[in-house]
């Protein structure tokens, strides 16, 4: 990843969804609450303008702070909301004349929320529904396999703290992950605290500082939070901050604390607590079972059950019901919880027919157990081992689930894990030197800090070389196995390990802000997406248990009244049972064996898996939607500079066709092109300054343009002087009605055939001369063409370059459809052009002119980390520039959708065939019963068996990598 200027380097290498504005609480000594609204303004030329902008802004009443950078166009605002509104700004900027543009219409802020206790598709939609019924929520995700919400509300209206009590109401669990406001927050552990007051002297200090937005202190840890805006104010500062605000008498000192990571200490809990409670299951299940089925067998061993303690109850009766009811009441305690959050929304999960289950086959009987205390000739069969039992197989499922769903985020969570604890901070003097070398905890890296990489040592934060020349390792980060070579000017991301030379970087994204972070809330969010696939579940989980229930109700009542009436013969009753035991049985196996939960595990788990395995190979796929679409694509449309081609210009041949010097033709070339930012037109600068240089040009100086114009697609225009300047394509010359000489149409004509693009230079109407450029063909794109192909996949070419390059370009690559001479908007009508043919189109592009066609096509592929605005507009991120990744991310998604057919195909075949089984289809033919508590077991089994199949995608291997090894 190259260094593309200065202004490039401001840039996160991956912008944030979310828009603009962050709620801040101030702390209780100035008792207001104050936001940050962040906004373009357009329109703006010169330091003048911001400051009548940052004047006009600063006479409102409620307004703190006006702040507009006149080089980004940027406005940051500091105000009160209970004093002004939002609107009330953005009204005040557009009366000083300025346009306002990618302003927030209201004030939305986002949260994470973890649920916990949710177990199939019917709790999540419950969880959904109780957020989107909030006053001033706008939208909700909630994530099954995930187990996590992500909630769009206007702070204005709700609070994080309403939101955590709807979920609390519905009956789960709920911890707030992260807020707008919690990106960038650093927390300290303070030592030398004597009474409140010296925590209020802290807080006062902090509040004090620009840039700090929030500061909460835990009085009873000695903790203090704190959350700040990283371009103007870092954690070191607010370290020093802490130190200097202690007086004589009270020294305070701040070492850095890292909180233990919830999630991870939650899902150790998880697995404890259902480990737990399966064992404790055991011990009282297992001589249940033993009572039940073994020593029965063994007729001398088992005769003392059948001692009578009164009337008609045995031992065996009385042991196995005290043995039942601890694992009935205790240990199933949380099924009956979950049955009674379910009922109260109106709902039903698995939790109700276990439920329902389990407390049949228990009351059944205790009713017999009572009958035969009260009776000294009643005789019946109990049930009592089939409810532990029951409870003790779903617990081990569960448990297993568990596990195997901590497996499912395992690429996600060594992404998290790659930035390196420490780094080494060096102070520099005036002339470059080092002054000193510290080594820092990564957590209190400041932008602009300078930082020591030694061969081995991991990159702690994105940055750029400054020093010394290395080979980076950053396959955990883009998935390409050889090493990148880093120079003075080139960026380094964060978590890549520095191979072999010393280097010194400079830090210009921290935080939230690194590539790092960025992915990992990515794919996050991916995780998060509910693919169209997923509505297939949602629907079923709607009925599903009603019509279990029902079906288990019609199946009980299906035995036992043919049986009371004598319609199957008393030979199928098998010993020791009557007609109702039996019809129960089948009644209660019906019940437990269906399985919810399989259904809704089928995607999640699956996407969860795909997109956690993509982007460690180097590929963002922006969530199930973007994968379901993906795998459907029969045509992808490739844009030619930047993504079939290397993206890097060069100028081979420069002729003259006038009078005019070599320094002049330069001096304007340079003048028209120096504003624009086209890579050709880049190249065309940089030769050109080579050329000034070399015929004897004293400086770097040229005249300035004037009445520039940009003409999309065909080049620019201006004066510079009193002449008029001309300088793009033979298109371009036409518009302007430049006679094309036949020398200059032949100059044009070799070139083009040999995949060149030739740039004309007119002076007053007249061509001056032309620059051949030529742009190498990257060496993997004939095999990704060749390879699309066999996978049924049409390749087309769409470029803004002439006729003859376009298709010489097409030909060494093997494309066959190509459209040349297309504007940004031509592009984008281009790819609607092929989706009215009913073909799903994919568009691989990379720049800004790509976004209206990236965003027109089924599928946006952003490639080589691109622009920002590229990034924004796709569908599916490919970091690196290699286009092999073009057929990983489509093989991804096919084999992921594969993977969840065949997981639906599981899922709802258990369901089909179990039930049915269950309900006694077979026993009149075969004699095979599926017992209540064996029923639990193949219940279990299938959740698990759903999340095992969806991990196997971890094996994937990229299809062009296995080919070629």
């Amino acid at each position: 990843m190259e260094a593309n200027g200065k202004d490039e380097l401001k840039k996160p290498l991956l912008q944030d969804d979310a828009v603009a504005v962050t709620v801040v609480q101030l702390s209780d000594s100035r008792n207001k609450k104050i936001r940050t609204l962040l906004f373009k303004v357009n329109g703006i030329t010169c330091a003048s303008c911001s400051n009548s902008i940052e004047s006009a802004l600063g006479k409102l009443k409620g307004i703190e702070s006006a702040t507009v950078s006149p080089l980004q166009g940027q406005a940051v605002v500091k105000y009160v909301p209970e004093l002004i509104s939002a609107k009330k700004i953005k009204e005040a900027v557009e009366d000083t004349g300025f346009l306002v543009d990618e302003f927030p219409e209201q004030d939305i802020a986002i949260c994470r929320i973890r649920i916990k206790g949710m177990a199939c598709t019917s709790c999540s939609e419950s969880v959904e529904r109780a957020l989107s019924m909030i006053d001033g929520v706008k939208k909700a995700v909630v994530g099954l396999s995930l187990e996590e919400a992500k909630v769009h509300f206007d702070p204005n209206v709700t609070s994080t703290s309403r939101i955590i009590e709807a979920v609390e109401d519905a009956g789960f669990g709920a911890d707030i992950i992260s807020s707008g406001s919690d990106l960038n927050k650093v927390h300290f552990k303070l030592e030398g605290i004597n009474s409140p007051d010296d925590f209020t002297a802290i807080q006062c200090c902090l509040d004090a500082l620009e840039g700090v937005n929030t500061v909460e202190i835990n009085q009873q840890e000695h903790r203090v939070t704190i959350s700040y805006e990283p371009d103007i104010i870092g954690p070191r500062t607010l370290m020093q901050c802490i130190q200097e605000s202690g007086h004589e008498s009270s020294t305070y000192r701040a070492s850095l604390f890292i909180p233990p990571r919830q999630r991870e200490i939650e899902k150790e809990q998880e697995i404890h607590t259902y480990r737990n409670l399966f064992l404790w299951s055991c011990l009282f299940s297992v001589p249940i079972f033993v009572f039940s089925m073994v020593l029965q067998m063994l007729p001398p061993y088992g005769n003392w059950l059948e001692y009578k303690v009164f009337n008609m109850l045995t031992v065996g009766i009385l042991l196995k019901w005290i043995l039942c009811t601890p694992v009935q009441f205790v240990i199933g305690r949380r099924f009956y919880a979950g049955s009674y959050h379910a009922l109260r929304r109106v709902s039903a999960n698995m939790d109700v027919l276990i439920a329902l289950g389990t407390n049949a086959a228990y009351f059944y009987s205790v009713y017999i157990m009572v009958k035969a205390l009260t009776s000294n000739s009643f005789e019946g069969q109990d049930f009592f081992e089939t409810s532990p039992m029951l409870i003790s197989f779903i617990l081990l499922g569960k448990y297993l689930e568990v596990l195997a769903k901590g497996k499912t985020s395992d690429a996600l969570a060594k992404l998290t894990e790659l930035a390196p604890e420490t780094a080494y901070l060096l102070t520099l003097d005036g002339a470059g030197n080092i002054i000193s070398e510290t080594e820092i905890s990564s957590q209190l890296i400041q932008k602009n800090d300078v930082l020591k990489i030694v061969p081995g040592a991991k990159v702690p934060v994105d940055g750029v070389v400054i020093n010394g020349h290395s080979y980076v390792n950053e396959s955990m980060i883009t998935g390409e196995a050889r090493p990148v070579s880093k120079m003075p000017g080139d960026k380094v991301i964060g978590g890549t390990v520095n191979e072999n030379g010393c280097v010194l970087i400079k830090a210009t994204h921290i935080g939230s802000e690194t590539a790092l972070s960025q992915i990992v809330q990515l794919v996050e969010a991916a995780q998060l997406a509910r693919a169209p696939v997923q509505k297939l579940a949602d629907q079923i989980s709607r009925f599903f248990v009603p019509t279990v229930v029902l079906t288990a109700i019609v199946t009980w009542l299906g035995w036992f009244i043919p049986g009371e009436l004598g319609v199957y013969p008393s030979s199928w009753i098998p010993k020791g049972m009557n007609v109702f035991e039996l019809a129960l049985q089948f009644g209660i196996s019906v019940l437990v064996v269906a399985c919810p939960c399989a259904l809704g595990l089928a995607t999640p788990t699956a996407i969860m898996v795909a997109t956690g395995k993509g982007a460690s190979q180097g590929v963002l796929i922006k969530g199930g939607n973007a994968l379901e679409k993906a795998h459907k694509v029969k045509l992808v449309v490739f844009d030619k500079t930047g993504t079939l081609t290397v993206g890097k210009p060069s100028v081979v041949s420069a002729v003259l066709f006038s009078n005019i010097s070599m320094k002049d033709f330069c001096d304007v070339t340079i003048s028209a092109e120096a504003n624009s930012e086209h890579p050709i037109a880049k190249a065309v600068v940089d030769h050109a300054k080579k050329l000034r240089l070399k015929h004897g040009a004293a400086n770097e100086y040229h005249p300035e343009i004037e009445n520039f114009e940009v003409h999309t697609g065909a080049g620019v225009s201006g004066k510079v002087g009193e002449r008029k300047i001309l300088v793009g394509n033979r298109r371009l010359m036409h518009a302007f009605s430049v006679l094309v000489s036949s020398e200059v149409d032949n100059y044009i004509s070799e070139h083009e055939h040999l995949a060149r693009t030739c740039v004309l230079v007119a002076v007053d109407e007249k061509i001056a001369g032309a620059f051949a450029v030529t742009d190498p063909v990257k060496p993997d794109a004939a095999r990704v063409v060749s390879f699309l192909h066999s996978m049924d996949i049409t390749s087309v070419m769409v470029t803004g370059d002439n006729w003859a390059t376009a298709r010489a370009i097409a030909s060494e690559v093997g494309i066959q459809t190509v459209f040349a001479e297309t504007d940004p908007l031509g592009k984008a009508d281009k790819i609607k052009e092929l989706q009215l043919k009913g073909t799903p189109v994919a568009m691989v592009g990379d720049g800004i002119n790509d976004s209206p066609a990236l965003v027109a096509a089924d599928v946006g592929m952003a490639i080589g980390a691109g622009t920002d605005v590229a990034i924004e507009a796709a569908d599916i991120v490919l970091i690196k520039s290699n286009l092999e990744d073009v057929v990983t991310a489509i093989d991804l998604s096919r084999k992921t959708m594969s993977r969840i057919r065949l997981n639906y195909v599981w899922a709802l075949g258990y369901n089909v065939l179990g039930m049915p089984v269950a309900a006694g289809v077979l026993f009149p033919f075969t004699g095979i019963r599926l017992p209540p508590w064996l029923a639990g077991a193949c219940m279990a089994a299938s959740s698990i068996s759903v999340v095992c199949s969806s991990l196997l995608l971890q094996s994937y291997k990229k299809p062009l990598n296995t080919r070629v090894n």
